[in-house]
């Protein structure tokens, strides 16, 4: 399990992103459908060039076993949460992937288990937060890593934050620091839809909070919520512009990308999908649940990549001072299988987390996989 400069099977992915590739994967799939997403009214005009996906692509690591969260390294090497072991993962700079621990308290089962991470480098010490489910509830904690790039180990653990509802499904599980230094804490509505329609209760939100666990200042009730009506968030990020963006699991019929306002309510249960329905703050982007069920997502400049887990793509939202221009483009149709996080890392590129051992997809010899996307200018 160690990084390899170029993977030979996948020297002819996506010779451009609105083209089928040449190559045929080693085990083929099915070809995911190819209903088109739908754009959501835009209410400025296009400012910022948007990047795109390089067609090259490297594999990092391989042989991962459910991965759910990547979090890259000052140094260049990164940390890998494995939702059914409750294990973080090094992979360092001189390619090697190693054991840091085992997050004490992890109960899987279902979609439950260790999923994200987010690591805090402000303080005395790096402190490492991870959100995972435990026999009762889903929860946050942190805890110091110690050491060095290679010899990493997890310290104790710290409840930072615990109560969040957990069920086999719909559990959330984003965690990410904001450009405020805020931690940013995902919830599903664990099979409870009215949940997200409760300020009181933890589910079917998104948490705002300070890295001890308290209310952010400024949070719009002065609770711990951001914004609710979430059926199922896995992916935030922000564009270099500030807007704060979510993917949101839908049921049945759409899956989504929502512009984040604080205080907005994005209509879970009471609506899926663009609604146009007054109180409810409408997605910027629809997908059929066929071509996206999105989890992790990343933003670059000003492009948004959702990683889909069912649609098996890399969704590309080219977003302009908080707006969609365009159609969103899709890559690594089929490539890859299931995709479950995207990060943008400092040498301009992104990694990319697939997921095909989770027990829903079907896996390779060599998944999963972390790979190496390049991303070149688009306009």
């Amino acid at each position: 399990m160690r990084r390899r400069a170029r993977w030979a099977a996948l020297g002819c992915l996506v010779a451009a992103l609105i083209a089928a590739s040449g190559c045929t994967a080693s085990a083929p799939r099915p070809a995911p459908s190819s209903q088109a997403p739908t754009v959501g009214p835009s209410r400025s005009a296009p400012g910022d060039s948007w990047w795109r996906a390089e067609s090259a692509t490297g594999v990092l690591t391989s042989g991962l076993a459910a991965p759910w969260s990547v979090v890259p390294l000052e140094d260049g090497g990164a940390l890998i949460s494995q939702r059914g072991d409750g294990t973080v993962l090094e992979l360092t700079p001189g390619d090697d992937l190693r054991t840091v621990g085992t997050v004490s308290g992890v109960v899987s089962g279902g979609e439950s288990g260790l999923h994200g991470l987010a690591l805090l480098t402000t303080g005395a010490e790096p402190m490492l937060y991870a959100y995972f489910g435990t026999a009762d509830d889903n929860r946050v904690v942190r805890m110091p890593l110690i050491g060095q790039s290679g010899s990493f180990e997890l310290g104790e653990a710290d409840a930072v934050l615990d109560g969040i509802p957990r069920a086999s499904t719909h559990d959330g599980g984003r965690l990410a620091f904001g450009p405020d230094g805020y931690l940013y804490v995902t919830t599903g509505d664990a099979q409870h839809g009215d949940a997200a329609q409760d300020a009181d209760d933890l589910g079917g939100k998104i948490l705002r909070i300070t890295p001890e666990g308290d209310p952010a200042p400024g949070n719009p009730w002065d609770t711990l919520v951001w914004s609710m009506g979430h059926r199922n968030v896995q992916g935030i990020a922000w564009t270099a512009d500030g807007t704060m963006w979510a993917s949101e699991f839908g049921q049945n019929t759409w899956d989504e990308l929502n512009r984040i306002e604080p205080g907005g309510n994005y209509g879970w249960p009471v609506v899926e999908g663009i609604a146009g329905r007054a109180g409810f703050v409408d997605p910027v982007v629809q997908w059929a649940t066929s071509d996206a069920s999105p989890s992790g997502i990343a933003a670059s400049g000003g492009t948004v990549f959702v990683a889909g887990l069912r649609g098996e793509r890399l969704w590309q939202v080219d977003t302009r001072a908080g707006d969609v221009v365009g159609d969103p483009v899709a890559a690594f149709a089929a490539e890859f299988g299931r995709l479950r996080d995207v990060v943008a890392v400092p040498d301009g590129s992104l990694w990319v987390l697939t997921n095909n051992t989770d027990g829903r997809g079907s896996p390779r010899p060599d998944d999963d996989l972390l790979l190496r996307v390049p991303l070149v200018p688009a306009s």
